[in-house]
Order: C-alpha cells, then sequence, then structure tokens
C-alpha cells in the first residue's frame, strides 16, 4: 500500500503540513509508525472524501451531471464574442469557456456563486510510475 509523508498528504488534501500534523496528534489521520511520519494511502483516500464535501449546491434543479463543482468566481475576460470564466472550487480550478452573452445572461463576475457542471464521454486517469 502506498504511504505519503506529511508534506506531500497536505499538498493532497489542500491544507498546511501544520494541519496535518494535528489530525495525527488528535487521531484524526493514521501514521505507519514509521519516523518520519508516514501515512497510509488508504487513510488519507477516506480523509479527502471526508474534507470534499462542497459548498451547498444554490441551484435547485435535477441533473444526470455527477461532476458539480460550487464554488467561487475568480476571473472574468471578455473578449469580443467570447469569454472565459474561472471558477475555484475547494482545491479546483475549473476554466470555462462560452460566449460573452452567457456572461451577461447569467450575471457572472468575481465573487459570484456558480456551479460548473462537467459532463465527459472519457475521463483520463494518470499514476506516477514506480
Amino acid at each position: 500500500m502506498p504511504t505519503y509523508k506529511i508534506a506531500e498528504a497536505a499538498r493532497l488534501l489542500g491544507v498546511s503540513d501544520d494541519t496535518v500534523r494535528r489530525w495525527i496528534d488528535g487521531g484524526t489521520l493514521p501514521t505507519t509508525g514509521a519516523s518520519p511520519a508516514e501515512i497510509p494511502g488508504d487513510a488519507l483516500a477516506t480523509r479527502a472524501v471526508e474534507l470534499a464535501s462542497s459548498p451547498r449546491d444554490p441551484s435547485d434543479v435535477l441533473s444526470s451531471a455527477r461532476n458539480r463543482f460550487v464554488g467561487i468566481v475568480t476571473n472574468v475576460q471578455v473578449d469580443g464574442v467570447m469569454a472565459q470564466v474561472d471558477i475555484q472550487a475547494g482545491p479546483h480550478r475549473v476554466v470555462s469557456l462560452m460566449s460573452a452573452e452567457a456572461v451577461r445572461d447569467l450575471a457572472l463576475e468575481v465573487g459570484a456563486l456558480a456551479v460548473a457542471v462537467v459532463k465527459a464521454t472519457s475521463v483520463i486517469v494518470e499514476t506516477t510510475k514506480d
């Protein structure tokens, strides 16, 4: 099973090294007993799922899309008929290209709450070489 050092775990969870140390000290995250401390991959995955709860979805719609990212608009660039909108959803930056008209219709501006919905027919999964 893979294990992760404190700094690696912190980066993957989007928190500080000190937060990971507090979780270890408080019993929230187990370690393997190795020195320096290492966190088992399955425990880190469990914690990541627990932390992944996103803000309440402000829409009242039902959707077949399962990849919904609630976040805050951090950048809007309008250039003629097209625009780029950046949304920060937790540790994830989602970038959408859309019409300038859609930006106006949705009243998208920096600081606005928004939901990015991703519907894809293929998802690529990568891992590191051993």
